[in-house]
Parts: C-alpha cells; sequence; structure tokens
C-alpha cells in the first residue's frame, strides 16, 4: 500500500484507537461490524469504485456510504467508514484492506483488553505451523469448492475451546473469506497486527530442540537491542537444523544453524 493509500489508513488506525481507547467501546462488536463492512464492499465492485473514485466530492461519497450502512451497523462504526471514504485512495482494493485490517485490529484489542493477547498469537503462530505440516487440512481450507458453513464448521470443531475466541474469529474469518490471499500470508498478517499492538517485532526462531527459558530471555534481550524494539518470539522445533538457531524477523533471515553452515560449506566446494 503506498502514497495517498497508506496516508488514509494511518489516520483510519488513529480515529480506531480512539474509539477503542473507550473502556465502553466493545472492540468485539466493532471487529464484527468492520468485517461485515469489508464483506459488502468486497462483493459490490461497483461500491468500492464509486467511493474511491478521486473525481467524486468526498462529502458526497461520505454521504452515500452513511446511507447504505445506516441501520446495517452502529453509527459509531458507519461514521468511521464515513472518514475513511472521504479520504483518498490510491486503489479501490486498499480501502477493503484497510477496513478488513481495522476488523481485525479491533478484535487483537479487545484480546489485549482480557489480557491474552499473547495467548492469541501464540496460537496463531500454533495454527500456521498445524496447517503448515497438514496437506490434508490446508486442502480442506483452502478448498474453492467447500462452501463456508463446512469451513467454518470445521474450524469451530479444531478451534472450540481449545483456543481464545478472538483467535477462532480471526481465523474463521480469515478462511472464509481469503479474499484472494495464500492461507500462509493472511496469518502472517494477523500475526504482524497482534505484534502492533504491543510495538514490538516478530521473531520466528527454529531450533533443532525446545529453547531453555534463560535462553529465550537473552536471545529475546539480544535481538531487541539489534532491532531497537521489543521483540515476540515465535518458538518452532525442526531437528533437521541439526544445532543452532534460524531467526526470521520479516524477510530479513539470521541462519546460525549447523545445516545452513554444512550447505555453505558444500556450496564452497563446488564451487
Amino acid at each position: 500500500m503506498n502514497g495517498a493509500s497508506r496516508i488514509a489508513l494511518t489516520e483510519a488506525r488513529e480515529r480506531l484507537d480512539a474509539l477503542t481507547d473507550s473502556t465502553s467501546a466493545d472492540a468485539a462488536k466493532l471487529a464484527d461490524e468492520l468485517a461485515s463492512v469489508t464483506a459488502l464492499l468486497q462483493r459490490e465492485v461497483s461500491l468500492r469504485r464509486v467511493l474511491t473514485d478521486p473525481a467524486q466530492d468526498g462529502e458526497a461519497k461520505a454521504d452515500l456510504a452513511g446511507r447504505l450502512l445506516a441501520g446495517q451497523v452502529s453509527g459509531t462504526v458507519a461514521d468511521l467508514v464515513s472518514g475513511m471514504v472521504r479520504a483518498r485512495w490510491s486503489q479501490p482494493r486498499d480501502l477493503v484492506d484497510s477496513i478488513e485490517e481495522l476488523a481485525a485490529t479491533a478484535d487483537l484489542t479487545a484480546a489485549q483488553r482480557a489480557g491474552a493477547l499473547d495467548d492469541v498469537e501464540d496460537e496463531l503462530f500454533r495454527f500456521g505451523r498445524i496447517v503448515q505440516s497438514s496437506t490434508g487440512l490446508r486442502a480442506a481450507l483452502t478448498d474453492r469448492s467447500a462452501t463456508v458453513t463446512a469451513k467454518g464448521e470445521l474450524l469451530r470443531t479444531l478451534l472450540g475451546g481449545r483456543a481464545n475466541p478472538v483467535t477462532e474469529r480471526l481465523v474463521v474469518r480469515l478462511v472464509t473469506a481469503p479474499r484472494g490471499r495464500s492461507l500462509e500470508a493472511g496469518l502472517e498478517t494477523l500475526s504482524r497486527l497482534a505484534a502492533e499492538r504491543r510495538d514490538r517485532l516478530v521473531a520466528v526462531v527454529t531450533s533443532a530442540v525446545p529453547l531453555t527459558d534463560g535462553q529465550k530471555q537473552r536471545l529475546g534481550a539480544a535481538l531487541a537491542s539489534l532491532y531497537g524494539h521489543p521483540m515476540h518470539l515465535n518458538l518452532d522445533v525442526d531437528p533437521e537444523v541439526i544445532g543452532g538457531v534460524s531467526v526470521r524477523v520479516g524477510d530479513e533471515v539470521i541462519d546460525g544453524t549447523v545445516a545452513e553452515r554444512l550447505s555453505e560449506a558444500a556450496r564452497q566446494l563446488g564451487r
């Protein structure tokens, strides 16, 4: 997301933060209503084009959005979305992506208020690893011929009573309304948003054996010092790395595993 859309999203995030800073605001309800607006604009291609048309007056677009949403969502969400369509967007999809992000952020705010944000982060990560290791499950969750109801029921069977309700809501929305994204990309975005709720980065750490509490603390402190941000560690165990650890922060990989060093030695010998 670039240019005008990035600015518009930043402003929308600030407005959502102002809303959810109020203890009387129901963050989970905000999330559900924003998700319903996302679904509406995803279905109605012509509508989202009109609402993001730079040739149209901002107030006229806001008025149209307000009239369409009246009675469908709360006045709070209608006002939030109306404010968003007053802004300039680089392309129509950016508006829908941004409203969807606000829905996820509102749900994560609900988890944070309940003191469960760490649990949600960890559950999202573990769910991603389960999907990655089970081709059958991934196929079932990404099957385009499967109904939304069937996918939702499968997820509730897998997660119901085992995961935080926020985790369940986020994953169900992602799987039943992927909007062209891969499941892995969607889960990574949710993990990033969860980390941003506490202004910290996420490091995916892969080691041959589980790290001790002391090792986790030292690694977290070292990474926080290196990147200048608090760091949340998502821990994965893979015997194939042989020894050492591999750390991925965003697109950057710090690989200190024996397997990687052996691979590098082999590459050098092959020259």
